[in-house]
């Protein structure tokens, strides 16, 4: 058997971007690297490179009729981070062929973030920055009509996976009283990250401030509509930080309007969203271009992670820093590849 094939097909990465020079060292330690980040590798190279390829880097569509060309396939590591419905995960579990993704990289600087708009939510920070510019600032008690503390304030999470654990980590000094709502995990597993189990009702009725980390799932699309909202008390703080599809987006948009709540979102139905938006103008309503977790520091931990994985399992050995796909899972998440720009 020849040098192993790695595939490296990792737009809307470039591997630049995702490693390090000594990084990439190592993954060309470990066979034949043939990349493509121009545009999305063709078709008809993927089908010539499959029968030796070892690992395949990237968001390659591998169906079973694709996969029965690719013996020595031994990992697909999805450097975009999501699992997307490309993939018979099924007949990867079948083959033993490892399916990854080093999402978890994105866990602290979004959890960072999101604490950062939680704050600016709280204390009205954006807005009197605004007001001082034009020349319309409110000083002292006046000043702060209308904001709150996050100190010891209710916080509702709603999906508690990575992103949700580093929060409820991030906020211990705050001393808040934290409750979890994720019907993926038994009350066991969010007693023992020192929150409350608690129904999706409760945390939208009791909740100050309420963190959105859902997954997008084939049950779960615009779960949170005008009904969710209309639950929540007035002043709530809402925060969508995972994805946009997990909400009814109008809805949550009217909310904020009409003064019920406040918000703040890093996802948008559509990206880029378009000059015209009316979401651009809406008072009471924190705007992040889809950019809390991409932090050059986070990037590259994506490409540390995918290689140490590689690096095990081209020795035999099972991964340890990559989620791994399970088929159950995965193909009920509808994930969307992210835009290349």
């Amino acid at each position: 058997m020849g040098t192993p094939i790695i595939i490296a097909d990792p737009l809307p990465r470039r591997l630049d971007a995702i490693m390090e020079p000594a990084v990439r060292r190592r993954l060309e330690a470990l066979g034949n690297v043939v990349l493509s980040e121009d545009r999305p590798m063709p078709d008809e190279e993927v089908d010539r490179l499959l029968p030796e390829t070892s690992i395949l880097l990237g968001q390659t569509a591998l169906p079973r009729e694709r996969l029965d060309r690719a013996p020595q396939l031994k990992a697909v590591i999805n450097v975009e981070t999501n699992f997307l419905p490309n993939i018979d995960y099924a007949t990867c579990q079948r083959r033993g062929i490892w399916v990854l993704t080093p999402a978890s990289a994105f866990a602290a600087p979004v959890a960072e973030a999101t604490l950062g708009m939680a704050l600016d939510l709280a204390r009205g920070i954006t807005a009197a920055d605004r007001d001082f510019r034009a020349g319309q600032e409110k000083y002292g008690r006046e000043g702060n009509a209308g904001t709150t503390r996050f100190e010891r304030a209710t916080v509702g999470i709603i999906g508690f996976g990575d992103l949700g654990r580093y929060f409820r980590d991030l906020i211990r000094p705050f001393r808040n009283l934290v409750s979890v709502y994720d019907p993926w995990l038994p009350p066991e597993m969010i007693l023992r990250h020192d929150c409350r189990p608690a129904s999706l009702e409760d945390i939208l009725t009791q909740s100050s401030f309420i963190v959105v980390f859902a997954s997008v799932t084939n049950e779960n699309q615009g779960f949170i509509g005008a009904r969710e909202f209309g639950l929540m008390k007035p002043g709530t703080n809402f925060l969508l930080m995972s994805r946009a599809a997990v909400v009814d987006f109008p809805a949550m948009l009217d909310a904020v309007r009409s003064g019920h709540i406040r918000a703040a979102t890093d996802v948008f139905p559509v990206e880029p969203v378009a000059p015209d938006d009316p979401v651009r103008s809406i008072p009471g309503l924190l705007l992040s271009a889809h950019r809390a977790g991409g932090t050059a520091d986070a990037l590259l931990e994506i490409g540390r992670m995918a290689v140490a994985d590689a690096e095990l399992i081209m020795r035999g050995l099972p991964p340890q820093l990559c989620r791994r796909a399970d088929p159950g899972v995965a193909e009920r998440l509808r994930s969307k590849p992210v835009s290349i720009s």
